[in-house]
């Protein structure tokens, strides 16, 4: 793997239930990189990314992700990638009972941060990336849903990961909305980060053009688009 390659697989499979969705999937990312993943609704594009993040097993083939061989990954390591890899979920799952600023101290604690005032030192920075740095008493449900987006990007962003994988972040957003969160996706991979994005909203891909891969027939291909 080269040295600045943090997401590869080589002619793996993934399976959805015990089905197989993409046969000989290889790709390549590196640092830096923002790249888009589409395909239709049970294409494969969300198990492609439990695959990345050791959700599901993987069965073949080769797969490394922040340094990290997939194949063969034994339980208690998975903890261990997982600090690498940032994810953002289209339906945010926050906890609702908790505020902002619970809800980032919950992720920290079950990570293993101990020293309190690193990790709100940690948390205000992360809540001033993602623009919230005044909304960490607020809880969830009186948040607008960009906001809440925003604060599950900031969850992502806790450990200083590698990788940010996003499935459908955008999904719940109007446009408006959505454009926000797609340049604060950008900015994240400017700082070094890859960030790999499965979406079906395709007006964003005007105003922020990237590589794009693309789940179709059983296979994963890199598409160019103009």
């Amino acid at each position: 793997m080269a040295f600045d390659t943090i997401i590869e697989l080589q002619d793996v499979s993934v399976f959805q239930k015990n089905i197989l969705v993409l046969s000989n999937v290889s790709l390549s990312i590196e640092r830096g990189q923002f790249c888009y993943l589409i395909g239709r609704t049970g294409s494969g594009k969300s198990s492609l990314l439990k695959i990345l993040y050791a959700d599901l097993p993987m069965v073949d083939g080769f797969g490394r992700v922040a340094g990290t061989d997939l194949l063969g990954i034994r339980d208690r390591e998975i903890p261990f990638l997982r600090r690498k890899i940032g994810i953002v979920f289209q339906d945010f799952q926050l906890l609702n009972d908790r505020t902002v600023k619970e809800n980032l101290l919950f992720v920290m604690r079950a990570t293993g941060w101990r020293d309190k005032i690193a990790m709100e030192e940690r948390m205000e920075d992360v809540l001033e990336k993602v623009g919230l740095s005044t909304k960490s008493f607020k809880m969830p449900h009186q948040l607008s849903g960009g906001e809440q987006q925003r604060v599950v990007i900031a969850r992502s962003l806790i450990n200083d990961p590698d990788v940010i994988l996003a499935d459908e972040p955008t999904g719940n957003l109007d446009p408006e909305t959505s454009e926000g969160i797609m340049q604060l996706m950008f900015d994240i991979s400017t700082s070094g980060r890859a960030v790999l994005m499965a979406t079906h909203d395709y007006s964003l891909f005007g105003k922020f053009p990237a590589r794009t891969f693309k789940c179709e027939g059983g296979r994963l291909s890199e598409i160019n688009r103009p």
